[in-house]
């Protein structure tokens, strides 16, 4: 579980990456550089997200000894 948690958090990385490129930092909101700014944000979520599961992970398995 934990290799896959990591596995979606390179693929977040590389999904905000990917939308940086597309982003059109002159008009933002316009277009494909508001889908990149909304993909931006909800992979940035997604990593806030998995790496709280990752600490409460780590927290249940010391509790446990």
């Amino acid at each position: 579980m934990k290799i896959f948690i990591y596995i979606l958090m390179i693929i977040a990385v590389a999904v905000i990456g990917y939308n940086f490129t597309v982003l059109d930092f002159e008009n933002l909101l316009a277009g494909q550089s508001g889908i990149a700014l909304i993909g931006i944000l909800c992979a940035a979520c997604v990593l806030v997200l998995l790496g709280i599961l990752l600490t409460s992970r780590a927290i249940a398995k010391k509790s446990k000894q």
